[in-house]
């Protein structure tokens, strides 16, 4: 093969239609766009109008409230916690602060505060000092010989 011989695959490649350039192209004199009427002439956004009827998306009742100072916290289960023990990333000896959760890289960012979830299980005792907790992790990680010691001014739910 030859840098001449070279070409698309059949099909590969259309042409576009070329619109209002006389009536031999197929798509002339109108293009394409009936006659007269908003809807023919250009710079028209008419998305949600119902022709002066309230529109179906107004006519809907509003539900729910979005929370403007919403807290947002990172989520890290006790299975995760564990793993990262066992691999070596995480050092059980020292406390487990959310900033040793970031450096590790089990946590991405701690947004609001780092909270704790139970699921899954601690095989090592670990100290954990984090924003939020729930109850069972609570149990789950003074079970396993553990403390958890919440910093932030969420308690456990």
């Amino acid at each position: 093969m030859k840098l001449h011989e070279l070409r698309d695959n059949d099909g590969a490649n259309k042409k576009a239609k070329r619109i209002g350039r006389g009536p031999g192209s197929g798509k002339g004199k109108m293009g394409g766009r009936g006659i007269k009427g908003q809807k023919s002439r250009s710079g028209v956004a008419i998305n949600g109008y119902e022709g002066g009827q309230m529109p179906l998306y107004q006519r809907l009742p509003k539900r729910g409230f979005n929370k403007p100072n919403r807290k947002s916290y990172a989520v890290v289960n006790l299975g995760m916690i564990d793993k990262f023990v066992l691999a070596g990333k995480i050092d059980a000896g020292q406390p487990v602060t959310e900033e040793v959760l970031v450096a590790s890289g089990l946590v991405r960012r701690k947004l609001d505060g780092v909270r704790v979830l139970a699921k899954g299980e601690l095989s090592k005792a670990v100290n954990l000092e984090v924003t939020g907790a729930s109850k069972s992790a609570v149990d789950a990680v003074e079970k396993a010989g553990g403390s958890l010691k919440l910093t932030g001014a969420q308690a456990s739910e």
